[in-house]
């Protein structure tokens, strides 16, 4: 099977690589709402500060689970979504990408918070240009309920890749709206 023929199901293990603020934040929020999280970061330190966040109140009402994990590999093995959380610069979202992409099963859909990048160039970097979402307004310890956020996608972006998005980020009480990304490629100089 291709991977443009892979189906899209409904999006419950969630890969969250990066435990900086904002992917603690994101993590929080995914467990709240049910998601099953693999967290991941290279740094140990980062990994406990995110179980020391969370107290015993909070996980007794949290829906979801959690993994923790020092590996992308790890984290992405079974994921149906995973989302980074490292610079928005373009060396740091092309290595990252360029990880989850070859260690991810088919069907991974990859999504990155960016506001600068042009996430047509970034998923023409990858084997699956019709699953990589990009993802703008997106900040560390933003209120959740009705935030704005726009998922860029380019061209080649699958319908159904768009609706599971969409989905999941509503579940997370964000207001979604879907551009087409038209930007000037940062790849290329065009």
């Amino acid at each position: 099977m291709s991977v443009a023929a892979e189906p899209v199901l409904p999006l419950r293990q969630i890969a969250v690589i990066g435990a900086g603020l904002a992917g603690r934040s994101f993590t929080r929020r995914l467990l709240a709402c049910g998601f099953h999280v693999t967290l991941e970061d290279v740094l140990p330190s980062n990994l406990r500060q995110a179980t020391a966040e969370m107290d015993d109140a909070e996980r007794a009402l949290r829906e979801g689970t959690l993994c923790l994990v020092n590996t992308v590999e790890d984290a992405v093995r079974s994921a149906d979504l995973a989302i980074d959380f490292v610079p928005d610069e373009l060396e740091s979202k092309l290595e990252i990408l360029s990880m989850m992409d070859r260690m991810a099963p088919p069907r991974t859909i990859l999504l990155t918070p960016t506001d600068d990048l042009s996430i047509s160039d970034l998923a023409s970097c990858t084997y699956r240009p019709d699953r990589c979402l990009g993802l703008s307004g997106l900040s560390p310890g933003r209120e959740w309920e009705g935030s704005p956020v726009v998922l860029m996608h380019p061209p080649s972006a699958r319908p159904e890749v768009l609706e599971a998005t969409t989905s999941l980020l509503a579940a997370l009480g964000l207001v979604c709206r879907t551009m087409t990304d038209t930007r000037t490629s940062h790849l290329t100089g065009r």
